[in-house]
């Protein structure tokens, strides 16, 4: 991921640097392991203990020669070691992947805890928000057209409740990406022994995978990336709300605007979504990642390196982006303005039209049959469309022309706009109940 879309956190996570602290780290404990068991000697645990990690130049230096990245590690790795001879023992009855695997589990629950921090401040974010907007009335639109009456809070109420299921989704999938292995070449355990594995695992906070060929089955961590997908489109679902409320046309909703910023190189007047828009076009290269990483669980035999290449852009690029997605929807939501005003005018703007539903049904509740009472909404309604005269000016003078009495107070009562969302107080209470930082019963077991 490019550094303008890359926040300083997540971004060390998937550094160079980091990864190799983290090879070390793992390198380090299969040897004290190995030593505690009486396996390897144990005077070669303190030099290597001691040695710094290689730098990413340190190491690329020696893979352009042996054109294998862990084995040019364990050399650059030797160099730092003092004496040199200690690190003999590194790497011993490990196979390649027992280093990669194990490692980049540990990266993935470290960028999951990240996100995992994001999801729970946007679905507090959103939470706060509707709540506060549970009295706003605004139309509800389907298909781009008003429907019915509505408050904007319930609009995002259902974005909050997304987002919650987002970040218990996340703790499950963390679950599932924190499984590393040391079984050696095929995974049979023929170079190491099953007690190792068990007690590295333990010190970094993972578990062993329940069977391991040369590498775990991508199936958690192809769960992880579409777990980032589903939060990235959510994010996008938020940001398109936002996108159709800023236009000229509605003015419901706008984006914060701050002093000296600007919106067009040619048109001083713009105030563009541009952060809505930024998190839609970000969404895609999130979910762009999925069936690349879906496509590595398939390996040959025991395991070929296709998945290698593909996860090394793949999943930094989408936990990288999907961590700045969700601070982009949270900052969205933070300063979002909503033009309480705006939204009643384009509520009432059909004239009254959004009441035909209802006045069909007091019709028919008053004693008029479905079909007349359907006729005769219909071309009141039609009349609306097509002259601008309001829907129940228009209803009453056909009404008149048919000889029908009409319950003035009824119809008023129908078409009180409050009348529509009196039963969204449930809603609202669970809303108000969400609790994103709770944790799951079985998180943190691995």
């Amino acid at each position: 991921m490019i550094d303008r879309y890359t926040l300083p956190s997540m971004g060390q996570v998937w550094s160079e640097a980091h990864k190799y602290e983290l090879w070390c780290l793992v390198e380090t404990l299969v040897l004290q392991a190995q030593a505690q068991a009486g396996l390897v000697p144990a005077d070669a645990v303190a030099p290597v203990s001691a040695a710094p990690p290689p730098t990413p130049e340190a190491v690329a230096k020696v893979e352009a020669i042996t054109n294998h990245d862990v084995i040019a590690f364990l050399t650059a790795w030797a160099d730092n070691t003092s004496p040199r001879e200690a690190a003999a023992y590194v790497h011993f009855g490990m196979t390649s992947s027992d280093l990669l695997d194990t490692a980049l589990a540990v990266q993935l629950t470290e960028a999951t805890d990240q996100l995992i921090d994001r999801t729970v401040e946007l679905t507090i974010a959103l939470r706060d928000h509707a709540l506060a907007h549970r009295n706003t009335l605004r139309v509800g639109r389907t298909h781009g057209v008003h429907a019915e009456p509505d408050v904007w809070g319930h609009r995002v109420a259902d974005f909050a409740f997304a987002m919650a299921r987002c970040t218990r989704r996340l703790r499950l999938a963390r679950i599932a990406v924190a499984t590393g292995k040391l079984s050696g070449p095929v995974g049979t355990y023929s170079s190491i022994d099953p007690a190792i594995e068990a007690k590295v695992m333990a010190r970094l906070g993972l578990r062993p995978a329940d069977t391991s060929t040369q590498v775990v089955l991508r199936d958690g961590i192809a769960e992880w990336v579409s777990v980032l997908a589903i939060i990235a489109t959510v994010c996008e679902a938020v940001a398109l709300e936002v996108r159709h409320g800023q236009r000229t046309e509605v003015r419901e909703l706008s984006e914060a605007f701050a002093a000296g910023q600007k919106g067009s190189s040619a048109m001083p007047h713009k105030r563009n979504p541009v952060r809505s828009e930024r998190i839609a076009g970000l969404a895609r290269v999130v979910r762009a990642q999925v069936v690349p990483v879906l496509e590595g669980i398939p390996l040959w035999h025991e395991r070929d390196i296709s998945h290698s290449s593909t996860e090394r852009i793949a999943l930094p690029d989408a936990a990288t982006a999907t961590d700045y997605l969700l601070e982009q929807t949270t900052g969205l939501v933070s300063g979002l303005v909503v033009d309480e005003a705006r939204m009643l005018a384009n509520l009432e703007a059909t004239g009254g039209l959004i009441y035909s539903s209802a006045v069909l049904l007091e019709l028919i509740d008053a004693g008029m049959s479905r079909e007349d009472a359907y006729a005769l909404v219909q071309e009141a309604a039609m009349e609306t469309w097509q002259t601008g005269t309001p829907f129940l000016a228009r209803l009453r003078a056909r009404a008149a022309e048919r000889g029908q009495h009409l319950d003035e107070a009824r119809l008023g009562e129908v078409c009180r706009p409050e009348r529509y969302v009196a039963r969204l107080g449930a809603v609202f209470d669970r809303l108000a109940g969400i609790d994103p930082q709770q944790r799951l019963a079985d998180e943190g077991q691995a």
